[in-house]
């Protein structure tokens, strides 16, 4: 099942939630509308189930427009943050009811049940109660009550939230798997930009009501359009600059301590005296302890080790660099160990590595 968002706005009193929202989700997507807490992902997610209409714009599933359509006939399913199992259902009682309200008959919904249980790994818990199951079990049945009704449409709100971040990781590649294996259309709600980046066909970023940029995990991480996408996808260093000169693509900058960098650009056209901001992530910052010889085309910067953590294989280090413009670098080396803090050290990256935005 397509579906497809056209100009959709929703208000809430005076307070306008979404803000001519256009999404399409392709059919067998795997769909996640990421932002910050406030940013209307959850009420996109209502409005594409049917618990809120719109003020205005249009919703299809395919091509059928489905606005006026209620919940209950949109063949949609839905996972819960906080899982909404019946207390005093077993679980296998909380799964088969959706097929008694559709009249699937005692044979097919006996073998339905037992699939999609089978399909959670949780075929030896049918009889056991909520109270009776961990937090990870209990979403495991929330997510067999919502494929057994065979939904043209799956929708999962922050289904992990709740989770210990071991059994989040667990749980994360079990939904994969199973949307993968059953090529559901699904739309997943969460503010965990790991969990987007590592589970999406396609992300939404979402801020104040608006979509802020949509495209692949890659695309998003690697070539953020604004500040904002840059910022909250991940982590990144920003670095303000001036414009000294444009050759093509070729960008040179001057920061506010009198560093040039040069930087390499997509699309863009700047002007000398311009105040740009640039976004330089943790990982493409590389460190060496002596200034080679040679470093024809390579851009590099004297550097204080401020603050050092140890992260099991990765060792994270705070550098100063530009004057007093403080770095956060990742370094995957482990030889790395033998530095210390005080130490004096020299930065560089890629000039494919930063992106460059207006201020």
């Amino acid at each position: 099942m397509k579906v497809t968002l056209t100009g959709v706005s929703k208000y809430f009193g005076d307070f306008q939630v979404l803000n001519n929202i256009d999404l399409t989700i392709n059919e067998g997507e795997l769909f996640f509308l990421l932002g910050p807490s406030g940013c209307g992902k959850t009420t996109t997610l209502r409005i594409i189930a049917g618990f809120y209409k719109p003020e205005s714009g249009d919703l299809s599933f395919d091509d059928k427009n489905v606005l006026d359509v209620p919940p209950y006939k949109r063949n949609v399913g839905m996972v819960f943050q906080n899982y909404a199992l019946w207390p005093h259902m077993t679980s296998y009682d909380n799964i088969v009811y959706g097929l008694k309200v559709r009249n699937v008959p005692l044979i097919e919904r006996v073998e339905r049940v037992k699939k999609a249980l089978i399909m959670v790994q949780m075929e030896d818990f049918a009889l056991r109660y909520p109270n009776q199951l961990s937090g990870g079990q209990q979403q495991r049945i929330a997510l067999a009550r919502a494929i057994v009704t065979e939904p043209d449409v799956l929708l999962l709100d922050e289904p992990l939230s709740n989770l210990d971040a071991k059994l989040r990781l667990e749980t994360r590649y079990e939904i994969k798997r199973l949307q993968s294996e059953l090529g559901i259309t699904s739309i997943y709600v969460t503010h965990d930009q790991e969990e987007a980046l590592s589970m999406a066909d396609k992300i939404a970023v979402m801020n104040k009501g608006k979509i802020e940029q949509i495209g692949s995990p890659r695309e998003i991480y690697g070539n953020p359009n604004n500040r904002f996408v840059a910022g909250f996808i991940g982590e990144t260093n920003f670095v303000e600059a001036e414009v000294h000169s444009q050759s093509g693509r070729g960008l040179l900058l001057n920061t506010v301590n009198g560093e040039e960098i040069f930087v390499k650009l997509t699309s863009g056209e700047y002007q000398r005296g311009q105040k740009v901001i640039c976004s330089i992530r943790p990982e493409n910052i590389k460190i060496v302890d002596e200034k080679p010889l040679a470093s024809k085309g390579q851009q590099l910067y004297a550097a204080t080790i401020e603050t050092l953590t140890y992260y099991g294989l990765l060792e994270y280090y705070i550098l100063v660099g530009f004057g007093n413009v403080t770095l956060n670098v990742k370094n995957f080396d482990p030889q790395s160990r033998r530095r210390k803090v005080g130490d004096k050290v020299f930065i560089s990256f890629d000039p494919d590595d930063v992106a460059v935005f207006t201020l």
